[in-house]
Formats: structure tokens, C-alpha cells, sequence
């Protein structure tokens, strides 16, 4: 960007750390790499140059039989070992996953699009956090608050989301293996590659065939895999419209259902807050993941009398932001995930100007070939305009004010979602008093967007139900 106070030299982390990614793939069921009983495959491109990567399977009706059959015929040996042998499998995945972060965090990064120093520093970390966390609960589940003796449900079908590829893997996987539940999981049809890294993991730690089976394709896939009669429990992460279809094809049958679904959170900030502190989680909170976070401050509401104050911090912070190559560790802001999602960040800010928002962006080269998007800041916002009222999914944030807390928790609750909250006061009682009242699963004070294996995340009304992370992530694992 332009008007920098320093110049920063490329600093590209090599491609090569990420190994060899192959031509073609399959599906991992019951411990082996296999073709598809489909003809159809997919491709998987790197969204900062639209290099295709890799093709992958289309999984069928039949592969998504197959896997789960696996994971049944797994589920007695898996479920009838001692916790701490369980648990000695889940150690030696978190082990390797740190071995081979490197590896991972690149690859990451080539298939997502989000910067490496995001991949490297807070994805990875937590990956192998997650799973040294329920490693150590798999062998003392009748002191987690859930009854003297319980036991896995059964076979877990996992659909995860693009913006978190390895990690949401990590936050299904760790727990259902702990509790002694086998896994099909289906990767995003766009970010496959760390799943099938992972199964590689799978194997070089010697995890018994069937435990973990992974089937690639779309969402007829994941349909397929979530309406499965011969599952038990349902997980899913993604979209609010795709968490009411697989609601609806559940409901009345015995299958269990936890859903993380989208947010448009609140990020709110009073007249005693720090503002350069306000303005990093603010910059934290929206622009992290290039947006693509599904808890991310989307809806700054500051008080009234500080709103220049704040705006004019925060513009010259977001003007030093760095957009580029995803493998440049001075990178801030990656590339878009899809082209689909491109398209519809760009449409939703349009239609914010269209409304008659403010729109400002600070001055900013983006590359000419992949996704991309300029940080942007929109003011003027009312309650009613659709940046304000729908998930943009990407790097777009809305400025609103209010005058008094009552007003600010009115604003903050005026939304269909209820994931997550910001608050920025140095008043404690506040923090209290408002985390008691905003309707968000996940409330953080003078911080945003910081996660840890021992807490819980989810949230109400259309951002699902159930909770990931902490004991409370055991539960739905458990049959109680």
C-alpha cells in the first residue's frame, strides 16, 4: 500500500516446504487411498494465482456407503480400547502435526489463500493444541460432568467449511476420536488438500483402519454423508441455508445434530476504551483471514462521542495493511478463497454504496491475477441496509454508533445471528452487565477473536447450536 513508514523486502516462504502435492486424488476409507466409484472429478486451485493444484474425486453415493461402512466395522475395536490407549493415538497425531507444521502451514496456504504468518502462527498451533487437549480428557470422561459411565455415540459424519481447512478438521476430529466414535469426514469441496494431508498423519501414526475415513467432492456429497441412516451424529460447520437443509433431512430420525453455522458480530467500543488497543481488535476482528472467519467483528458499533476519533485511528492503521502473495510473511490480507465468494463480497458492497453508505478503502495495488479484495470500511450504516443485516464472509466492515449501552446491546442483538460479541471498556462492571445481556455464544472483552482447545464456541438462534471446544465439545460425542 501506499504511504508506508517502512519499505519491506519480499520474504516468501518456499512452496516446496509443502511437499509433493499430487496430480490426482481419491478417497482415504478404511485406511487406504481409493478411487472413486464415479467417474467425476474436482479441481482445487490456488486462489492467489488460479493455478490449478490438483483434481480430486467426486464422491458418490457408493464411496460415501463404503466409508461409513468402514467406520462401522471400526467403531467396537475403536470404542472398546482403554481411554489411555486412545489417547496414546491422539498424542502421537498432535506430535506430528507439529512435526510437520511447516509442511502443513504452506500447503495451507497455497490451497486457502490465507497469509502464511496466519497458517504458521494460529492455525498450526491450535491444530496440535486441539488434539493434545482431548488426548488428555480420553481417559477421564466420567469426570467430565456427564455421567459415571459414558459411551461414544457411533460413526460421526463431519462436513467442514474453506476458511479454517485443517483447524475445523482438528475441532471434529479430536474430540469424536477421544470419546471413541469413528469419523467420515468431508473436506470443503475448494480446500482439500490438508484433509488428505492428514490422512497421511492418520496412518504414520498407525491410527487402527476405519477410524478415520475422509470423502472429497461437493455438497452432493455432503448431503449424501449427513442423510446416511447408518450415521449417529451429525457435525457441520458452514452456511446458515445448508444447516436448515440438513436440520430438515434429520429431523424425526435419531441421528444427533450439532451445527456451527454464520455470525454478524458485533464488535462494540465505549468512550474509556484504549482505542489504540480498540483499534488492533478491530483490525483483528474483520480483517483476519481476509474476513473469512464465520465470528469476525463484521459490525463495528462505537459510542457517538468517540466515532471521529476512532475511524480516523483506524483508517490509518488499515492503510498500512499489506495485501499480496499469501506466502509473503509480511502478508496481512491474503486472497479470497473462490471466485463465487469474490463475487458475492463484491456484490454485497455494492449494494452498501447503492443504500448510501460511505464507502472508503485505503489506496492499494492488488495483484492482476487471483481474488482479491481491498480492506473496506463502510459508514453511514443503518440497521436496515444489507451489509449491515447479512454475512459478507469477507474483508468489509459497517460503522455504526450508539450513544448508551442499553443502545448498544439493542444494535448488537438486531441481528438473526448470535455467535459472537465484542466489548472495548476498562469498566468491568460493563464488560459483566453487557456480556449478560448480548445474545452471542462467544463474548470477549478488550480482545477479539482469540480461541483455545479448553474454551467452548458456538452460538444461538441462526448460527446453530451445540458447542465446540472444552468439555462442552465432549458432549455431543457422548451418549449421555
Amino acid at each position: 500500500m501506499a504511504d508506508q513508514l517502512f519499505a519491506y523486502a519480499p520474504a516468501p516462504e518456499s512452496r516446496a516446504a509443502a511437499g509433493e502435492i499430487a496430480s490426482h486424488y481419491g478417497h482415504f476409507i478404511d485406511g487406504e487411498f481409493t478411487e472413486s466409484t464415479g467417474s467425476e472429478s474436482l479441481k482445487t486451485i490456488d486462489p492467489a494465482t488460479e493455478e490449478v493444484l490438483a483434481e480430486f474425486a467426486q464422491g458418490t453415493e457408493a464411496d460415501v456407503d463404503r466409508a461409513v461402512a468402514a467406520a462401522r466395522a471400526a467403531f467396537p475395536g475403536w470404542a472398546g480400547l482403554p481411554g489411555s490407549e486412545r489417547a496414546k493415538y491422539l498424542f502421537r497425531i498432535a506430535r506430528i502435526v507439529q512435526e510437520r507444521s511447516r509442511e502443513l502451514a504452506v500447503l495451507e496456504s497455497i490451497d486457502n489463500g490465507k497469509p502464511i504468518r496466519e497458517t504458521r502462527d494460529v492455525d498450526l498451533p491450535l491444530v496440535a493444541a486441539h488434539f493434545f487437549y482431548y488426548a488428555g480428557w480420553a481417559d477421564k470422561l466420567e469426570f467430565a460432568g456427564y455421567g459415571p459411565n459414558p459411551r461414544p455415540v457411533g460413526v460421526a459424519a463431519q462436513v467442514i467449511p474453506w476458511n479454517f481447512p485443517l483447524l475445523m478438521l482438528a475441532w471434529k476430529i479430536a474430540p469424536a476420536l477421544a470419546t471413541g466414535n469413528t469419523v467420515v469426514l468431508k473436506p470443503a469441496e475448494t480446500t482439500p488438500l490438508t484433509a488428505l494431508r492428514f490422512a497421511e498423519i492418520v496412518r504414520q501414526a498407525g491410527l487402527p483402519r476405519g477410524v478415520v475415513n475422509i470423502v472429497t467432492g461437493d455438497g452432493r456429497t455432503g448431503a449424501a454423508l449427513t442423510a446416511h441412516p447408518d450415521v449417529d451424529k451429525v457435525a457441520f460447520t458452514g452456511s446458515t441455508e445448508v444447516g436448515r437443509a440438513i436440520a430438515r433431512t434429520l429431523a424425526g430420525t435419531r441421528t444427533r445434530l450439532s451445527l456451527e453455522l454464520g455470525g454478524k458480530a458485533a464488535n462494540i467500543v465505549f468512550d474509556d476504551a484504549p482505542i489504540d488497543q480498540a483499534v488492533e481488535g478491530i483490525v483483528d476482528g474483520i480483517f483476519f483471514n481476509q474476513g473469512h472467519v464465520c465470528c469476525a467483528g463484521s459490525r463495528l458499533l462505537v459510542q457517538e462521542s468517540i466515532q471521529d476519533e476512532l475511524l480516523d485511528a483506524l483508517k490509518r492503521r488499515m492503510s498500512t495493511l499489506r495485501v499480496g502473495d499469501p506466502l509473503d510473511k509480511n502478508t496481512d490480507i491474503g486472497a479470497i478463497n473462490s471466485a463465487a465468494q469474490l463475487a458475492r463480497i463484491t456484490e454485497l458492497a455494492q449494494a452498501g454504496e447503492a443504500e448510501g453508505a460511505e464507502r472508503w478503502a485505503p489506496a492499494c495495488e492488488l495483484p492482476s491475477s487471483g481474488f482479491w479484495f481491498a480492506p473496506t470500511l463502510f459508514t453511514g450504516v443503518s440497521a436496515t441496509h444489507r451489509i449491515s443485516r447479512e454475512e459478507i464472509f469477507g474483508p468489509v466492515l459497517s460503522v455504526l454508533t450508539f450513544r448508551t449501552p442499553e443502545e448498544a446491546v439493542a444494535k448488537a442483538n438486531n441481528t438473526p445471528y448470535g455467535l459472537s460479541a465484542g466489548i472495548w471498556t476498562e469498566k468491568g462492571s460493563r464488560i459483566l452487565w453487557m456480556a449478560n445481556k448480548l445474545r452471542a455464544g462467544v463474548v470477549w472483552s478488550n480482545t477479539f477473536n482469540k480461541f483455545d482447545p479448553t474454551s467452548p464456541f458456538g452460538g444461538y438462534k441462526e448460527s446453530g447450536y451445540g458447542r465446540e471446544g472444552g468439555r462442552h465439545g465432549l458432549e455431543a460425542y457422548l451418549d449421555v
